[in-house]
């Protein structure tokens, strides 16, 4: 992994500390994909600091409920394959000083169905042949949101300097779009994420989120299937948020460029059985809903990787931040919710 000196200090609030940015930032920051779940948690977060701010569509225009949560967020349609609705952005608001890339076609066994078109948007040619058009005096700063499906899954806690061997079509776009950023754009971070779960965003995604499925199952009595056999560190949706305000609140203040590779899960290895069984126990359920089988005896139409489960030393001490247990994420999301 390539570094420089414009992340080594960067830290986030300890937990005796309140997370505050007393000036409002001018920067213009765009969130690619900011229609999505983490997209709109991030424009929800980011739009208490940032006062410019845009984001980008495809299919759907924004609704109305997240045009009026946030309105001064001014969204852009724009075709990740072609770029088509980039300069858009860059013409009527001028260039971005921070681009997070949250789109991807991330369902595994839909990107195995359709590589070509998963790959047409999971690997960013567009969004760097837009950058790059840019003026490069003040380059911007692109955080790429990648994906724990890089590895092979072959043992436990992966480390960054491992080696990255995906057994899917998901995983091989997502390691393609991280090298050809770190091969063709010299100020990033590249977050390799999780399962990301956490509460709701300001409008209901299509997709169905990790702990609402768990709880409507755990409540309808009649249980489901979980895997006792395939690991992950999931991640609490504001971790991820909290990381990308600094690296934001960074590049805005003119900090140096960076070169930045992490791994962005959650502080524990968990089977998905386990998971549900945190879940009924918070909210209350009978555990024997939870059937534990192997993965192998699912026929998913995808190859998945067995124990993807991260090292979060790195991200540790980059950050200096406490990610959530998660138990305490699903306290926090039943909370609202539920």
């Amino acid at each position: 992994m390539r570094s420089s000196s414009g992340w080594r200090d960067m830290r986030l609030p300890s937990d005796s500390e309140v997370w505050s940015i007393t000036e409002e930032m001018e920067g213009l920051i765009v969130v690619v994909g900011g229609s999505g779940y983490l997209g709109m948690h991030l424009l929800q977060s980011l739009s208490i600091h940032f006062r410019r701010l845009a984001f980008t569509y495809f299919s759907h225009p924004p609704s109305p409920a997240l045009c009026a949560a946030i309105p001064h967020a001014r969204p852009f349609a724009v075709d990740l394959r072609s770029g088509d609705g980039f300069s858009s952005i860059s013409n009527e608001m001028g260039p971005p000083q921070v681009v997070i890339n949250c789109a991807a076609v991330s369902i595994p066994r839909e990107c195995e169905a359709d590589p070509v078109s998963a790959r047409s948007i999971n690997v960013p040619h567009a969004l760097i042949s837009w950058l790059s058009s840019l003026s490069d005096v003040d380059p911007p700063l692109l955080v790429q949101l990648s994906t724990d499906q890089v590895y092979e899954g072959t043992k436990s806690f992966y480390k960054e300097d491992d080696e990255a061997k995906p057994v899917n079509t998901y995983g091989r776009s997502k390691l393609e779009a991280e090298q050809l950023i770190m091969e063709t754009w010299h100020n990033y971070a590249i977050l390799r994420s999780s399962i990301i779960y956490g509460p709701e965003a300001i409008v209901q995604v299509p997709k169905s989120l990790p702990i609402q499925w768990m709880m409507e199952v755990l409540r309808s009595g009649k249980g489901a299937d979980f895997f006792m056999d395939e690991f992950r560190s999931p991640v609490f949706v504001k971790d991820i948020v909290r990381m990308v305000e600094v690296l934001a609140k960074k590049k805005i203040d003119k900090e140096p460029t960076m070169q930045l590779l992490l791994n962005a899960g959650g502080p524990q290895r968990l089977s998905r059985a386990e998971m549900a069984e945190i879940v009924a126990e918070v909210g209350g359920f009978d555990k024997s809903l939870i059937r534990h089988i192997r993965a192998a005896s699912v026929n998913r139409g995808v190859a998945s990787p067995a124990d993807i489960s991260m090292d979060m030393s790195r991200c540790i001490s980059t950050f200096g931040i406490t990610l959530t247990p998660f138990r305490d994420g699903v306290e926090q999301t039943l909370k609202l919710h539920f």
